[in-house]
């Protein structure tokens, strides 16, 4: 990839079809780094972060999106978090006794295999909006979400790059914008068939700009400033103490007793923080005494 961790939004000029193109890599690393995924998953959670990027991106507010796949297979979980910053943070959880890595995507994931996308605005009420998985992957299952809520057709492409030392994934967009009329819908499906000729090799090889004219040379693309994308978690003390004091101070205590230390640790990013009755104390108690975070 020429420019790694970008989004890109492209606009078709002759016709009422928007376009975005997301690349990464070091944001993807981030993610897989904080646990040893099977390679199954590791192309899972890219697919799910290019997917979740390319949906923070129709945003029209500030907030943020969470993607889930969610099922009762040996894969119980997937979740990708995103906001308008496009800051990203992502996790797995699976069964080892279980997991096939040559399982198909509809027995790995199993009963009520589901997408659950949650739009969170910064003002607004939450909407939450859930299609079942196509058993064809991602991309097929949220061009059904877009179907079925938004009512916009739209087409999106991922893909993935195992490499151990970078692994690198991406994906495309293509949405018809608001408007009536046969003419709109040949436009968006012409759109449509001429990103399809892209190949894996040219996604993760070409420039963008050269990338977007070998598939639209002959239309008016209008290609906007690029908006770079990073990891970032939302975890913190101060999050953590507020679930602390939600519980019964003496339960907490006693487990302090018991184990030396409340041990919390986040998924996304891998940080531990850890309360000892001291900290406890302080908590319930009205002291502004920073726990001790390792």
């Amino acid at each position: 990839m020429a420019q790694s961790d970008t989004l890109y939004r492209y606009l078709f000029e002759n016709y009422q079809v928007r376009g975005e193109l997301v690349q990464l890599d070091q944001t993807l690393q981030t993610i897989l780094n904080q646990q040893h995924y099977p390679s199954r998953i590791r192309q899972l959670l890219a697919e799910m972060l290019a997917a979740t990027s390319l949906l923070t991106a129709t945003l029209k507010f500030e907030g943020d999106i969470t993607v889930q796949m969610q099922g009762q297979g040996p894969l119980h979980y997937i979740a990708i978090n995103g906001n308008h910053r496009q800051q990203m943070r992502g996790v797995a959880r699976w069964d080892e006794t279980r997991f096939d890595e040559h399982a198909s995507l509809a027995d790995l994931i199993g009963e009520q295999a589901r997408l659950v996308i949650t739009i969170t605005p910064a003002n607004g009420e939450r909407y939450q909006g859930m299609v079942a998985l196509d058993p064809s992957g991602i991309a097929a299952s949220l061009e059904h979400y877009f179907a079925q809520s938004e009512q916009l057709p739209t087409r999106i492409w991922l893909f993935y790059q195992e490499d151990k030392t970078q692994p690198c994934c991406g994906g495309m967009l293509v949405q018809q914008l608001p408007a009536n009329g046969s003419q709109v819908v040949d436009d968006f499906q012409h759109v449509c068939e001429l990103t399809h000729t892209m190949t894996h090799q040219e996604f993760f090889t070409l420039p963008t700009e050269e990338l977007l004219y070998r598939l639209y040379h002959q239309e008016q693309v209008q290609l906007f400033e690029p908006q770079p994308i990073s990891f970032s978690c939302t975890c913190s003390k101060e999050r953590c103490q507020s679930a602390l004091f939600s519980m019964d101070e003496e339960e907490l205590l006693q487990i302090c007793e018991e184990q030396g230390a409340i041990s919390m640790h986040c998924e996304f990013c891998g940080t531990h923080y850890h309360f000892n009755k001291a900290d406890i104390t302080r908590l319930f108690h009205g002291s502004q005494s920073d726990p001790i975070v390792h």
